[in-house]
């Protein structure tokens, strides 16, 4: 497999083309982890996720790290899926602390992908294995990045 610049550029791509359900599977990240501790999180807008992915974008080297997970993830499909289970759950918490940056945003990330996995079915439809865990990484990781959460304005 062949990582470069284009493959960062198929990774915007696919980005885009998938901007929709990335934010929603956000949103709902942030309604459901919002209740659950008990804190009111801004829902986010498809544009403020746009503006978060490109700055992300903008460090070339996580960048190429990023597209290099997308294309293992989207390539990823073993039929039953339990077989591969293992593979395309490291790919997308991967994913997920790449595009989130350093920690304590990494760790949160990986723990928010796991999140976002469990309920990706309610919101996506006819992903394949690995591809639906490169959106819910992509969405993790993009989430963490984004301002909402007191713990950002307060500190730990």
């Amino acid at each position: 497999m062949r990582v470069s610049e284009n493959t960062v550029d198929e990774l915007d791509e696919f980005f885009e083309e998938r901007l929709d359900e990335i934010t929603e599977l956000i949103n709902d990240a942030r309604d459901r982890l919002g209740d659950a501790f008990g804190e009111e999180v801004a829902r986010v807008s498809a544009d403020e996720v746009r503006e978060e992915f490109d700055d992300f974008l903008a460090d070339e080297d996580a960048a190429l790290n990023a597209a290099a997970l997308y294309r293992l993830g989207v390539e990823l499909e073993v039929r039953n899926d339990y077989a591969g289970f293992i593979v395309d759950e490291i790919v997308g918490r991967n994913l997920a602390s790449v595009v989130a940056g350093d920690e304590p945003e990494r760790t949160l990330a990986e723990a928010t992908f796991h999140y976002i996995d469990v309920h990706a079915d309610e919101v996506l439809d006819g992903t394949t294995a690995g591809e639906d865990d490169v959106l819910a990484g992509l969405a993790a990781g993009v989430q963490t990045r984004l301002p909402g959460w007191d713990w950002q304005e307060d500190g730990f």
